[in-house]
């Protein structure tokens, strides 16, 4: 997929792990607001944690949330989440 691994995807990708409870907020946010978005998991995925572990200067930080418009966030409170669509 061409929207895996880079810092300008055509739509939202969000890198998750499945023990993670802020990965699982940040779903349920996005599920809520009907917004869609590319779920990338690591477990398993060596490419994926590479690429996490390159954006986030060395540390696996889930979840990472990389927005079409270059813009990252990591580990997002839902007040940091709501800004951001406030703002779109």
């Amino acid at each position: 997929m061409s929207d895996l691994y880079v810092m300008n995807p055509s739509q939202i990708v969000m890198y998750t792990t499945e023990y993670c409870s802020d990965c699982r907020r940040a779903k349920a946010y996005f599920d809520a607001k009907k917004i869609p978005y590319l779920k990338v998991g690591l477990e398993g995925n060596d490419e994926a944690t590479e690429f996490i572990i390159k954006v986030n200067n060395g540390a696996q930080s889930v979840p990472t949330i990389i927005f079409p418009d270059g813009s990252v966030m990591v580990e997002p409170s839902l007040s940091e989440l709501n800004q951001k669509f406030v703002k779109a």
